[in-house]
């Protein structure tokens, strides 16, 4: 830049800040409106929108693939392109450090390089073809990010197609405009047109290869949708199951037990209760959760947290010591509706497998009559299995009084002809409310429907008592 074109900047300079406006105080209040503004939207958003909630991190689930936000799946995704090259995809730390270190260089030291004195967009046609290239780029890589490439060494269409949009045509696109840019300064003719052609061809290309990739990609299986408990109400409600599926059978649905009694190599083993306040107030709520996660072996209660070797997550066991808390410590206060109930019965009206008896048994049974218990091969996880599996099957006939499922919930034993033992009462440690009894009784006495269609369209049969 020559000593008149700096005084000529100069005069337009003072000529435009008596006209225009002064950085303080004038820009700062646009700024500070803006900020403002853009602080009410983020407000908006988090209160009416929200972030949807993730279970806790789980080091044990091998399954779980993590990904950037969404701002940085440009470059996670050529990483995961780069990786495609032959023979280049070992060296990660050149696309994970040198590419990005670099790119992010040139930003800092272009300012201190850049001689153009011209600031119209006709006059920098070498840094606005360059940044659209990769503002494309970036784009398309966001858009084609959660789509898989294929192993190093066996390419397939999808990924030569992505290979193409994300590294191919717009490193070649930076080379033919960047040597354009030099020819521009040997004053070679029609050069800027032609990189404002190459960037626009690039582009387009990048794009329609892009939307190709999304369209024609096989479509990925849906991920079960993980249910996560964001308040204490929720947690409570689904520490409940918890412990109704995996506390139960030793510790009674109401965490009252002192003696074990019909399980597998605890048979009469003396515990403290765990609802008492020798529990409860001697133990935090880390305390408690490590001692679901770890168990402790030494006195046969084995590992809950899937870290080793149990079936609870991290989030499992935070819901399950909530529920704990708040239904054996007198110190805090239930939350009105967190305990989930057991539906009742309307007058007139037929249990139903879906409404009543499959929240009964998860309450009550579950915990002991699911796969890897014993049980005598009977399982009550759902409506097929309480029907038809067990070795003494069928456990109930529909209108039998004398089935023996109402023979056990009464209390009764059963000698087993096949294996001459005795199967005792169900449920072992106590026998369920009254209520619930008549509910398997008249659920049973009236053909044991599964919906509540099907119930709706029975009479109501009288529940008798069963026979000894």
């Amino acid at each position: 830049m020559n000593e008149e074109h700096k005084k000529n900047l100069h005069e337009k300079y003072k000529i435009a800040l008596q006209k225009g406006e002064r950085f303080w105080p004038d820009s700062i209040y646009k700024d500070l409106i803006m900020a403002f503004a853009i602080f009410m939207v983020l407000i908006l958003l988090a209160t009416f929108i929200g972030v949807p909630g993730e279970p806790k991190a789980d080091p044990s689930d091998s399954a779980y693939v993590p990904k950037p936000e969404w701002y940085f799946l440009f470059l996670f995704k050529f990483l995961a392109l780069y990786g495609q090259i032959p023979g280049l995809g070992k060296i990660e730390w050149i696309a994970t450090v040198l590419i990005p270190g670099a790119a992010i260089l040139l930003l800092f030291v272009l300012p201190l390089t850049d001689k153009n004195p011209y600031r119209y967009y006709s006059r920098r046609v070498l840094a606005i073809t360059v940044m659209g290239v990769f503002v494309v780029g970036m784009v398309v890589l966001t858009m084609i990010a959660n789509i898989p490439t294929s192993s190093a060494g066996g390419m397939d269409l999808s990924t030569v197609l992505q290979f193409l949009a994300g590294l191919v045509i717009p490193t070649l696109a930076y080379i033919a405009i960047i040597v354009l840019g030099f020819m521009a300064r040997k004053k070679a003719p029609q050069t800027g047109h032609a990189q404002i052609w190459i960037a626009v061809a690039a582009s387009i290309a990048m794009l329609v290869l892009g939307v190709i990739v999304m369209v024609t990609a096989p479509k990925a299986e849906t991920a079960a949708e993980v249910t996560v408990a964001n308040t204490v109400t929720e947690k409570i409600i689904a520490g409940q199951d918890l412990y109704s599926i995996n506390c139960t059978e030793c510790h009674g649905e109401d965490g009252k037990v002192t003696e074990i009694t019909g399980v597998e190599g605890l048979e009469g083993k003396q515990i403290m209760p765990i609802n008492s306040t020798d529990v409860m107030y001697t133990l935090n709520d880390q305390a408690l959760a490590d001692i679901v996660s770890y168990g402790r072996p030494d006195s046969g209660m084995t590992p809950f947290g899937r870290t080793y070797g149990g079936e609870l997550s991290p989030s499992d066991i935070d819901y399950l010591v909530t529920y704990m808390r708040y239904s054996w410590d007198n110190r805090v206060e239930m939350p009105a509706g967190a305990v989930s109930t057991i539906p009742e019965l309307q007058p007139g009206e037929v249990p139903s497998w879906d409404v009543h008896i499959s929240a009964l048994t998860k309450r009550y049974c579950v915990s002991c009559h699911r796969s890897g218990k014993t049980n005598n091969n009977y399982l009550m996880t759902s409506y097929e299995e309480m029907l038809t599996t067990g070795d003494n099957a069928p456990v109930m006939t529909a209108g039998d009084p004398d089935s023996l499922l109402l023979q056990l919930i009464n209390g009764q034993e059963y000698l087993d002809p096949k294996t001459n033992k005795t199967i005792r009462q169900m449920p072992v440690n106590k026998l369920l409310n009254q209520k619930y009894i008549d509910m398997l009784t008249l659920w049973i006495m009236n053909g044991m429907p599964q919906t509540a269609e099907d119930a709706a369209a029975l009479s109501t049969l009288p529940t008798p008592t069963p026979t000894p």
